[in-house]
């Protein structure tokens, strides 16, 4: 069965992301848009997962445990993860590979930790938008152990992707899925790459605005509606 998705959505948490980008808006959104699952990927963080959760939970979304990582390369990966724990394992390897700098608000904007209520709980402080001391191939190895998959974000980008920071995907890590930007014709960008022939796209919003997440345009096929039917099939099983 074919399920419409968007797998890459920031949250206020997301110092680049509207204030207005709570756990329950982002899941109201996504219901009225008509999805049918979605991940909530803010940069280097899960701080705001279970929030988002909790609110899926209740209104019947299915709402997949993702961080979108940095890494060393500056290169921009979308990981999803089989459950919260996990998503928090890697929460601390990528903490603790972030360089000890503080988030400028005047600059960036503000870090919101929210709870399912669209309380504010608390301010991180700790500058999520820049590189982790994380290498490409070692977040695909650390998120493979941990039970789930990366997909290299918006490859079509000048900027923050494989492509355009490596030059290529290198073969081995056995990718399946790349990510394309909302705004991409898949079509004309395949016909004009087709060293991307052996992979398959996936279209996501990269939304930092409530308007932006995906309409019904986005679709993968499954076997059932499961975060690890997902996974499995994100993965190439």
């Amino acid at each position: 069965m074919k399920y419409a998705i968007d797998l890459h959505i920031h949250s206020a948490l997301s110092p680049c992301s509207d204030d207005e980008m709570t756990p329950n808006n982002i899941v109201n959104m996504a219901c009225l848009k008509g999805l049918d699952m979605i991940a909530v990927t803010d940069h280097n963080s899960a701080e705001n997962l279970e929030a988002v959760l909790k609110c899926g939970n209740r209104s019947g979304m299915l709402v997949v445990p993702g961080m979108e990582v940095e890494t060393r390369e500056e290169v921009h990966l979308v990981c999803l993860f089989p459950d919260i724990k996990a998503a928090l394992k890697m929460q601390d390897i990528v903490y603790k590979a972030l360089p000890p700098v503080q988030n400028r608000e005047d600059i960036f904007g503000q870090q919101l930790i929210m709870d399912e209520n669209d309380e504010v709980k608390g301010l991180l402080k700790q500058l999520l938008i820049t590189a982790a001391d994380l290498g490409l191939e070692e977040v695909f190895s650390i998120v493979g152990d941990l039970g789930g998959v990366t997909i290299p974000a918006h490859v079509d980008r000048e900027s923050y992707s494989v492509i355009s920071n490596l030059g290529m995907i290198p073969e081995d890590l056995n990718i399946k899925y790349v990510e394309i930007s909302r705004n991409c014709d898949a079509q004309v960008y395949r016909s004009k790459n087709p060293h991307l022939l052996c992979y398959e796209f996936i279209k996501s919003s990269d939304a930092h605005t409530l308007g932006d997440i995906l309409e019904r345009e986005s679709f993968i096929e499954l076997e059932e509606k499961s975060v690890e039917c997902l996974i499995g099939a994100l993965r190439g099983k």
